[in-house]
């Protein structure tokens, strides 16, 4: 399997993180990586951490990796794409220690739709003002 560094993903989901309000998360510490070659099934992404023990060890601080599956990510159409990075950083607990938030009851299905509506809305808002 081959992973690749994405700048523009990166910069999406940050900015997905601004706009959504997730203050907890250190932009500057989270980014994405495009997976080539995964045998998966069913995953369209997952997260990752930098745990405590690597953190110690490195004397550093938390640091959150979204791996996006190339074979499936990139044949979902924009809007899905936007729920995925949702749902993925929805899993970023708010102490942003290297842990992570458990799908049920934190991020579940409904709660990426809320979400994602809400920022269709705020979005929507802000281009009406202009």
């Amino acid at each position: 399997m081959r992973y690749i560094f994405s700048q523009d993903f990166t910069l999406r989901a940050r900015d997905l993180a601004k706009e959504l309000g997730f203050n907890h998360i250190e932009l500057d510490r989270i980014s994405c990586i495009v997976s080539r070659g995964s045998k998966t099934r069913r995953i369209i992404a997952r997260i990752h951490s930098l745990g405590k023990a690597l953190q110690e060890g490195m004397q550093t601080q938390p640091f959150y990796v979204i791996e996006l599956i190339s074979e499936k990510f990139n044949s979902l159409p924009e809007e899905e794409q936007t729920k995925t990075l949702i749902h993925e950083l929805m899993h970023i607990p708010h102490s942003f220690s290297g842990g992570f938030r458990h799908h049920k009851p934190y991020v579940t299905r409904i709660a990426v739709e809320e979400v994602y509506r809400n920022y269709i809305n705020n979005k929507n808002n802000k281009i009406s003002l202009f």
